[in-house]
């Protein structure tokens, strides 16, 4: 298969193009079709999506490839649910599905059919504050603010994780209790990133919450 012109230009031809010569670069011409998608696309696969969030029963029709985070953020305009990284390292996207956390922006809307999703919205109001938002604010536990929503939807289903006795990675003894010591705390929020370094006041919220602060 033959090279189209323009990516076949020489260095000369480029460094030309650079000085502002008047020699012209025809580029093909993209076909599209009534929709302005390129020719020979495919047309996205639509499917109706019907789940429960912060309490109530909502349906979308939605691309198949679209992500819980984008469902969230862009069709139900639910923007307390951050887009960090997008990758699924910071943790800013963390909501509840069925009461556990999961990272929204690694995870397809259409998985989620009849599933009951948790926003930092349906957490609390600013006129009733769920006990997790009142202690990072109690305890300054945000600065910026941008990573707080998924911080507090994780610190909750880390409460949630240890009343349910599921151990992490730093459990000493299996046969025990989990517990919810400092360590507890910072090994199952460790994949919450705040930039602005204010983990030792989540860790005194999610102990103030959690009933072993001193």
């Amino acid at each position: 298969m033959s090279t189209p012109p323009h990516l076949s230009l020489s260095r000369r031809d480029l460094l030309k193009l650079g000085a502002g010569s008047a020699t012209s670069m025809v580029l093909p011409a993209v076909v599209a079709d009534a929709q302005g998608n390129p020719a020979g696309a495919r047309a996205p696969v639509l499917a109706d999506v019907a789940f429960q969030v912060n309490g109530k029963a909502r349906t979308l029709q939605l691309d198949t490839r679209v992500t819980l985070l984008d469902a969230l953020r862009e069709h139900l305009h639910l923007t307390g649910t951050k887009k960090g990284c997008d990758h699924g390292q910071c943790g800013a996207c963390t909501v509840l599905v069925d009461g556990r956390r999961i990272n929204a922006c690694l995870t397809l809307a259409v998985m989620h059919q009849g599933a009951k999703i948790t926003t930092i919205e349906g957490l609390g109001s600013p006129d009733a504050l769920h006990p997790m938002q009142a202690a990072f604010v109690k305890h300054d536990g945000y600065q910026c603010g941008y990573c707080t929503p998924g911080q507090i939807c994780s610190a909750v289903a880390v409460l949630q994780e240890v009343r349910d006795n599921i151990p992490s990675h730093v459990t000493g003894d299996l046969d025990q209790r989990a517990t919810l010591s400092v360590e507890e705390i910072r090994e199952r929020m460790s994949g919450n990133l705040c930039r602005c370094g204010a983990y030792s006041n989540i860790v005194d919220a999610i102990e103030d919450v959690g009933g072993t602060r001193a």
